[in-house]
């Protein structure tokens, strides 16, 4: 379906996808503190489309800074009028992709972390670096 508008058309098209705002922030704080990472990699072979904003292949977590609009934030989502339905299962579909990503990305023994964009940055990366941690103090120690 197309957009309801040429102006509703332009202003998507302009949306970033990746290395937005929240992400450069949480990316530099994350540098700052020493962690080297990979940006907008797909953890899994198989599926490319699916890419994590942040990856830490080594000791293999994942980050997705997720829009509240685009990912359905149980907080700040809205629903365009224009296109209701459309858009209904537009932004459902996200959802249910993103459910499937984290299982998929579990399954493969890799930790998953999801970062709303509205998540103050300094929270985020400090989440960020306890699970990084532990996942590097577990591998020192040989568990798997």
């Amino acid at each position: 379906m197309p957009a309801s508008s040429d102006a509703v058309r332009r202003r998507f098209q302009r949306q970033r996808r990746a290395s937005t705002k929240p992400e450069m922030l949480i990316r530099r704080k994350l540098h700052r503190r020493g962690w080297r990472y990979r940006v907008d990699t797909a953890p899994l072979a198989t599926y490319r489309r699916r890419r994590a904003d942040i990856v830490f292949t080594r000791l293999r977590v994942a980050v997705f800074v997720d829009g509240c609009f685009w990912h359905s934030c149980p907080d700040h989502a809205t629903r365009p009028k224009a296109n209701a339905e459309w858009w209904r299962a537009k932004l459902q579909a996200n959802v249910e992709r993103d459910r499937d990503t984290d299982a998929r990305l579990r399954e493969a023994g890799w930790e998953v972390v999801r970062i709303w964009e509205h998540e103050p940055a300094e929270d985020a990366v400090e989440r960020i670096e306890r699970i990084l941690i532990a996942r590097r103090d577990q591998s020192s120690s040989g568990a798997t």
